[in-house]
């Protein structure tokens, strides 16, 4: 059906009008600054833009959007488009738009994949996929792009809190686009998306763009203020995570200080007389697992092996987060004493969660003065929506209670905080996120269980994705390193595949991130040498750079084996994946070696 053309009115530059809605005759919306010339079909919406810089032109494919109404703000002295959306009523299924810009051949998607990922668009090993922007599961920064290595767009999903991006093929090439995800059933606010044109700087410009858009709207928090209010952050700057069990973690601690390894984040707590010893040795930072997303009926446990002390029983079932059926959502599972049959945790209600902490964290604090806690899942679970008419919300309103149980770790009790795989929303809140570094979809199977296995062969989503410097991206680092220290998540740390550990600690070097270690103490003393020659290689680099930006991260040979980054405060790092030596400043840097510079003045200067 054709609709009437509504009244068009300024925007502003004062020629340039704004369409609310469409007739399919009518001509093209044209918008115009010194940077872009844009086209908008009065049909569908669909964009064709022209870069005036490099005369590059990119069209979107149109997509249906019958109930899509919206309007165009281009910058006056900006290569920027704001797309503002609205739908009226009910929304029942997420609604893809706009369309995606198509690609062109050679370049690739660039996708802030935990710590980042970039697709060549013409790949044919790539699947389709769609990644949340509202958990750590997805994409963990809200935006996205496209580029040839210079020249490129990338769109900011500035509405994040009900948004997914979908990677999918046009003309048989990779390219990107939004969905709006229902707000309980209706379309609920005004989403808006930002475009933004770079004639270039590839990747990198589109770093350096989101970060000052974070600084905008208040998530960045560098390590330099959070020392101000919690100076145990000190110890956290360059210190191996250390994941062991072992009952006597004193004498384990003086064993790995003894062989050089001085920095240390004691992840697997202890008793009270051990956290008081670990907190006399120098350089050590005591910390302890903590939850609280799982409830287990207590009716089930006498059907399981075992009782997880952290589960939050007594929010059974009255805290649970009911979906739109009023059904309790379905947490993690556990296998019962049969072997066979799965038990499922209630999802605690994030409205509810802070109130458990309160009275965990400090009658724990009184008798095991910790000084961080690892508080899991809370970042990499999604927003969730609760049905419950005791404790109702909105994805917007579960994030901001997630938010406000991370406040509590660093903000009332002055612990270093820690959280899983990550996302932006608590970079103001948490100090490290372990699994930042292993991409969710390419981590080993079944990694979040059997986490003390040691895998001899690779599998090949390690081999091809996980490990591979021709496909990852530092945007994490290029955005938020100066704010949280990214890990490997702890089912998939850098001693996980032997076979692989030099690589692993390549991108530790590379990107100025520290090392992870799981071990018992049989492992650790067959492999003494070998840890110590992992955090020699790494954890000096991150304790250089640990306070500064990354400004720069650059591909040296065409084929990425050979990489670059620069901080702020003139460390540079030059990692060569390859089987050959580079030639670097007149020197060679050896194959599968890093060359660092700068790091011992900076060091000095911490």
């Amino acid at each position: 059906m054709r609709r009437p053309i509504c009244s068009w009115f300024a925007i502003v530059l004062s020629a340039l009008p704004a369409i609310t809605s469409r007739a399919a005759d009518a001509p093209a919306l044209k918008l115009e600054n010194a940077f872009l010339s844009v086209s908008i079909d009065a049909g569908t919406y669909a964009l064709t833009v022209t870069d005036k810089r490099t005369d590059r032109t990119w069209s979107q494919a149109p997509v249906p959007s019958d109930r899509a109404l919206p309007t165009f703000r281009l910058e006056k002295d900006a290569p920027e488009l704001l797309v503002s959306i609205n739908v009226a009523g009910e929304l029942s299924r997420p609604l893809p738009f706009p369309g995606p810009f198509v690609s062109g051949k050679g370049s690739y998607l660039v996708v802030p994949m935990n710590e980042g990922i970039s697709y060549p668009v013409d790949d044919e090993s790539i699947k389709e996929m769609r990644l949340i922007a509202y958990g750590g599961h997805g994409i963990c920064m809200g935006f996205f792009g496209a580029t040839d290595g210079q020249a490129g767009y990338m769109a900011i999903l500035e509405t994040s809190d009900d948004a997914s991006i979908r990677i999918r093929r046009v003309n048989n090439l990779l390219c990107i686009a939004p969905e709006w995800d229902p707000q309980k059933g209706q379309f609920g606010y005004q989403r808006r998306i930002r475009y933004i044109f770079f004639d270039k700087g590839g990747h990198v410009a589109m770093a350096n763009r989101y970060r000052a858009y974070a600084e905008k709207i208040g998530l960045v928090k560098t390590f330099t203020r959070k020392r101000k209010e919690i100076p145990a952050i000190d110890l956290l700057i360059g210190a191996a995570n250390i994941w062991c069990w072992d009952r006597d973690c004193v004498s384990i601690v003086k064993q790995l200080k003894e062989a050089g390894i001085d920095r240390i984040l004691w992840s697997s707590g202890g008793s009270a007389e051990n956290i008081k010893a670990l907190n006399e040795i120098p350089g050590v930072l005591t910390s302890r697992y903590d939850i609280y997303q799982d409830a287990m009926d207590p009716a089930n446990f006498k059907f399981l092996r075992g009782v997880h002390p952290d589960w939050t029983t007594e929010a059974w079932p009255k805290d649970l987060m009911l979906n739109a059926k009023g059904e309790w959502i379905r947490g993690w599972a556990v296998r019962g004493k049969d072997g066979q049959t799965w038990y499922n945790c209630g999802v605690l209600c994030d409205k509810q969660a802070p109130a458990y902490a309160q009275k965990r964290i400090p009658a724990e604090l009184a008798g095991k003065p910790y000084r961080c806690r690892f508080i899991d899942t809370t970042t990499a679970s999604p927003w969730r929506e609760c049905y419950s008419l005791d404790h109702p919300c909105t994805r917007t309103e579960s994030r901001k209670y997630k938010m406000d149980l991370l406040a509590l770790v660093g903000g009332k009790y002055k612990l270093v905080c820690g959280c899983e795989t990550g996302h932006e929303a608590a970079v103001p809140y948490v100090d490290y996120f372990e699994g930042m570094l292993s991409l969710g979809p390419y981590r080993v199977p079944d990694s979040g269980r059997d986490m003390q296995r040691i895998w001899t062969e690779v599998p090949e989503v390690i081999a091809k994705f996980q490990l591979n410097e021709k496909y990852r991206l530092p945007l994490w680092e290029l955005v938020f390193h100066d704010c949280v220290v990214a890990q490997w998540y702890w089912g998939d740390y850098n001693n996980k595949l032997p076979a692989v550990w030099d690589r692993r600690d390549l991108f530790n070097a590379l990107y100025g991130t520290p090392p992870m270690f799981m071990f018992n103490r049989q492992l650790w003393q067959q492999n003494r040498d070998r840890f110590v020659q992992s955090y020699k290689a790494t954890a000096p680099i991150a304790r250089a750079t640990g306070y500064s930006r990354m400004v720069d991260h650059r591909f040296l040979t065409a084929d990425r084996s050979v990489q670059e980054t620069r901080f702020g405060n003139g460390v540079r790092v030059v990692a060569n994946f390859s089987d050959a030596a580079y030639r670097l400043d007149g020197t060679e840097v050896a194959p599968k070696s890093c060359r660092a510079t700068g790091v011992e003045g900076a060091s000095r200067s911490q």
